[in-house]
C-alpha cells in the first residue's frame, strides 16, 4: 500500500476506506488496528454486527486489545455517533487515539444518510487539533453512487484497494452541511398541531402524552418520546424567543413523529453531538438529551428560526 492511515504526531487524519467485499474489508480494517496496537495505540471499532465478528476471527488473540460496538445499535441515530468517538478518544490524553467507524450502510433511510453525512463533515471540525485518525468505511457494493460522492467531500484522503490518495473533491464541513439542509419533506397527515408560550408548557407535555399512547410505541419508548418532545419545546421557550409551535404525526412502522418550530437559532452545529460539559448553560444539555433518546433527529436551521424533527420508532 502506498501512503499512511497514521498520522504524524499532534496530527488529525480522517481517511475514507472504500471496499467491495468482506475480503477487502478485513485486509484494510485489519492492517488499521494492527498498525495501532503495534505502536501501542488505543483502537475503538464501531461498524455493523457481521463486520464486527468477521474483524473479531481476522484479529484472533489481538481482539481483546480492542473496543467494539455495534454500530447499528450505537449510531442509530446519527447524531449520536460523534460523542461516542470523541468519548474513546478523550480516554486517553496525550495518546494518538485509533478509531474505524461505519455510519452508513445498506438500509440507511435517506434522512439517516443525510444526517450521518452530516456528522462526516462535522468529524473533521469536532476533531481539529487532536492526535486521532477516524477511518470510515464505505461498501461500495452496497451503496448508492450519491453515498461515495459525499464521503469524497467529507474525506481529505481516500483509500482505494492499495492506493491512498488525496481526495480533490474534499470541501469544509460548513459546506457539506448547507448541502445537508434541504426542505423537510411534509407529512401526509398531521393529528396534532398546537402553538405555546412559557404557560402552556404544561398543556404542551399533557397534550404529547396524550397523543403518543395511541400509537405502537412500548411505555418505555412513550417515556423517551414524552421528554424529548417537552424538552425540545423548553428550549423553543428558553432560547427560541419565548414560543414555538408542535406537530405531531406517525410514519411508517409505527414510528411517532414531532416537530418542533421557533424562532431560535443554532450557532454552534456540534451541538447535541458532543457530550455537554458540566458548566453548560447554553442549552446544549437539552439538544443532547434529545439525541440520546430518538432514533432520528433532523435539524434544520435557517434565517427564520430552527426547526427540530424528532423520531422514535416502534421497532
Amino acid at each position: 500500500m502506498t501512503g499512511t492511515m497514521c498520522p504524524d504526531a499532534a496530527a488529525f487524519d480522517h481517511p475514507a476506506l472504500f471496499y467491495r467485499n468482506l475480503d477487502e474489508y478485513v485486509r484494510g480494517t485489519g492492517r488499521f488496528v494492527r498498525s495501532a496496537l503495534a505502536a501501542d495505540e488505543p483502537v475503538f471499532v464501531a461498524v455493523p454486527g457481521p463486520r464486527l465478528d468477521a474483524l473479531r476471527e481476522d484479529l484472533g488473540m489481538d481482539a481483546a486489545a480492542v473496543d467494539f460496538a455495534d454500530m447499528t445499535e450505537l449510531g442509530r441515530n446519527p447524531g449520536r455517533i460523534l460523542a461516542a468517538l470523541q468519548g474513546f478518544a478523550d480516554q486517553y490524553p496525550g495518546r494518538a487515539a485509533r478509531i474505524i467507524g461505519e455510519p452508513i450502510w445498506a438500509g440507511r433511510s435517506p434522512a439517516e444518510i443525510l444526517e450521518a453525512t452530516r456528522h462526516e463533515a462535522l468529524i473533521n471540525t469536532a476533531f481539529t487539533d487532536r492526535t486521532a485518525t477516524v477511518l470510515c468505511l464505505y461498501d461500495t457494493a452496497t451503496l448508492p453512487s450519491s453515498v461515495m460522492d459525499d464521503a469524497r467531500r467529507t474525506h481529505p484522503t481516500l483509500i482505494e484497494g492499495s492506493h491512498v490518495r488525496s481526495s480533490p473533491a474534499y470541501v469544509p464541513a460548513e459546506v457539506v452541511c448547507a448541502d445537508c439542509d434541504p426542505p423537510l419533506p411534509e407529512p401526509a397527515a398531521v393529528d396534532v398541531e398546537l402553538a405555546y408560550t412559557g404557560g402552556r408548557l404544561g398543556e404542551v407535555r399533557e397534550r404529547i402524552d396524550a397523543w403518543v399512547r395511541g400509537t405502537g410505541l412500548s411505555p418505555l419508548r412513550r417515556g423517551d418520546f414524552v421528554i424529548a418532545v417537552n424538552e425540545a419545546a423548553a428550549n423553543s421557550v428558553a432560547h427560541g424567543g419565548g414560543s414555538g409551535g408542535l406537530r405531531l404525526w406517525t410514519a411508517g412502522q409505527g414510528t411517532a413523529v414531532a416537530e418542533i418550530r421557533d424562532g431560535g437559532r443554532l450557532t454552534d452545529p456540534l451541538a447535541g453531538r458532543r457530550r455537554p460539559s458540566p458548566a453548560s448553560s447554553d442549552g446544549g444539555r437539552g439538544l443532547w438529551m434529545i439525541h440520546q433518546l430518538c432514533d432520528l433527529v433532523e435539524v434544520r436551521a435557517h434565517d427564520t428560526g430552527l426547526t427540530l424533527r424528532l423520531h422514535i420508532s416502534a421497532a
